[in-house]
């Protein structure tokens, strides 16, 4: 079976912000998977030896992808590294601890952050709250309580050849929250008879927005296009009666026979 290590903890007296990923080379055989979590004090953390791009976001794409997700970000994030040549360090996700607005999951506690390394929490707070951080406070859970800290995530894939130096990172002074986001949207499944704007849906709206799902999964994965097509499920739009005496001939055809 799989065996799981301790994680390893460990502190720099150095000032240098740097994580060491070389060592890791030493007995790889192909490309490494590497996931940085940053817990900070004031801001964004990316890196200032390699280039720090945001994961592509808050792109429409087909609803089926919901059961695909794993496949799908797998696809994505792999076309991403190829695209950079693999030389670049993605940022999937940074938040501002101290609010949310719904919470994905429970604040972490006090406790739990100063045993992830979070020093600072018995330091008296630099500044006089503002209105606006007061009330993001209060949106958070009474469980964990709001906490002076900021969260990054980094994800790369590297190689000796395309990371050839240890990660070195910068605290920036960027507060602005970003999460790697896919919007689903499902689609309505009425009649076209029900009233002008169902038919003008149905017909029209519903068909363009699922071919841009589509053409947006596959820029994305570089998954086929077509293959992305046949499995949308696009509902059967049902053929409108005739009206009465609409089957008449025109009077013209009339004077012939």
């Amino acid at each position: 079976g799989l065996t799981y290590l301790r994680p390893l903890q460990f502190a720099f007296e150095s000032e240098k912000f740097m994580l060491p990923i070389r060592l890791g080379m030493i007995n790889a055989k192909g490309p490494q998977e590497l996931f940085v979590y940053v817990l900070s004090k004031n801001g964004r953390v990316e890196t200032t030896n390699y280039m720090t791009v945001k994961i592509p976001t808050g792109m429409d794409i087909p609803p089926y992808i919901k059961k695909e997700f794993s496949a799908f970000y797998k696809d994505l994030f792999t076309r991403q590294v190829e695209k950079e040549n693999m030389k670049t360090v993605f940022m999937e996700y940074f938040w501002d601890m101290s609010w949310c607005d719904p919470c994905a999951a429970e604040p972490l506690t006090q406790k739990e952050l100063k045993g992830l390394g979070v020093f600072w929490l018995d330091s008296p707070p630099s500044e006089t709250p503002t209105s606006s951080s007061s009330f993001r406070r209060r949106r958070r859970p009474s469980i964990g309580g709001a906490q002076p800290v900021k969260v990054t995530r980094l994800h790369l894939r590297y190689t000796n050849k395309t990371f050839p130096e240890d990660l070195m990172f910068h605290e920036t002074q960027d507060n602005r929250n970003f999460q790697g986001r896919y919007i689903l949207r499902h689609p309505w499944k009425g009649s076209p008879r029900k009233c002008e704007e169902a038919r003008r849906y149905l017909l029209k709206e519903l068909p363009r927005r699922q071919e841009k799902e589509a053409q947006n999964l596959a820029r994305l994965t570089g998954w086929d296009i077509n293959k992305i097509r046949k499995k949308i499920k696009i509902t059967p739009v049902p053929k409108e009666p005739k009206e009465p005496g609409s089957s008449k001939k025109p009077w013209w055809q009339n004077l012939w026979q």
